[in-house]
C-alpha cells in the first residue's frame, strides 16, 4: 500500500531560477549570462495605454517584511484582451501580460505595465479593471491568489467579484493612487494577520 508523500513548503527559491534581472549577490560578475523570460518590465514598445507603476511590500503575520517572496501578476491589456489562446481577442502587440518580481531585503516589490482595461465577467457581466497576482513564499504549502483593483476606478462598485468579498475585507484588493503621482499606485499584502489580503480559491 502506497502512502501519501509529504507535503514540501514553497520556497526559499534557488536564485537561478528567478532573477528577474539576472542577478545575484554571490555571482562574481554580478549577473548571469542568460536571456530573462520573465520580468518584473511589462512594458513593451508596441503596447498602447497609460503606463503605471505598482509598488508594494509583502508582510508577515508580525508585521515584517518577507524578504524571499516571488510575486506573479497576469493581466488584460489596455482593452482588454488577455494574451492567451482562449480569448479570441487576442492583443496585437508584444504586450503579454505577465510578469515577475522578486522582493528585495525589505520585503518590496515593483512592477512596471500598462493599466488594464475592462473584461468579461461571470454572465459576460464587465469586470472592473483588476491584475490577478499570484504570492510564492517560505512556510507555503502551495501558492495564494489574489487580485488587485484600483482605487480611482468607479467601476469597482459593480465588480461581480469584488462585490462577492464582506465590504470590510475589501480594501486589502486596492492599490492605492500615490500623492504627487499621476501613475504610480501601492499595493501591499499582508499573508496572516488581522488585516490579511483576501485570497482566493483557484
Amino acid at each position: 500500500m502506497s502512502e501519501i508523500t509529504p507535503s514540501q513548503t514553497v520556497g526559499p527559491f534557488f536564485a537561478y531560477g528567478l532573477t528577474p534581472k539576472g542577478r545575484c549577490e554571490w555571482d562574481p560578475n554580478g549577473s548571469y549570462s542568460w536571456k530573462n523570460t520573465v520580468e518584473s518590465n511589462l512594458v513593451t514598445p508596441d503596447a498602447s495605454g497609460t503606463r503605471i507603476r505598482i509598488e508594494g511590500v509583502v508582510l508577515d503575520g508580525d508585521g515584517l517584511p518577507i524578504n524571499d517572496c516571488m510575486i506573479e501578476i497576469w493581466q488584460a491589456d489596455s482593452q482588454g484582451r488577455y494574451a492567451h489562446a482562449r480569448d479570441n481577442r487576442a492583443p496585437n502587440t508584444k504586450f503579454k501580460g505577465f510578469g515577475r518580481s522578486a522582493t528585495d531585503k525589505a520585503g518590496v516589490f515593483a512592477f512596471d505595465t500598462i493599466k488594464p482595461g475592462q473584461v468579461p465577467g461571470p454572465g459576460g457581466k464587465p469586470q472592473a479593471p483588476h491584475i490577478v497576482v499570484c504570492i510564492f513564499s517560505r512556510g507555503m504549502l502551495r501558492q495564494v491568489y489574489t487580485r488587485l483593483y484600483f482605487d480611482d476606478e468607479p467601476a469597482n462598485a459593480s465588480d461581480p467579484i469584488l462585490t462577492l468579498v464582506p465590504e470590510d475585507r475589501r480594501g486589502t484588493l486596492i492599490a492605492h493612487k500615490q500623492p504627487g503621482t499621476d501613475h504610480q499606485y501601492r499595493f501591499d499584502i499582508r499573508v496572516q494577520g488581522g488585516d490579511e489580503t483576501v485570497f482566493f480559491e483557484i
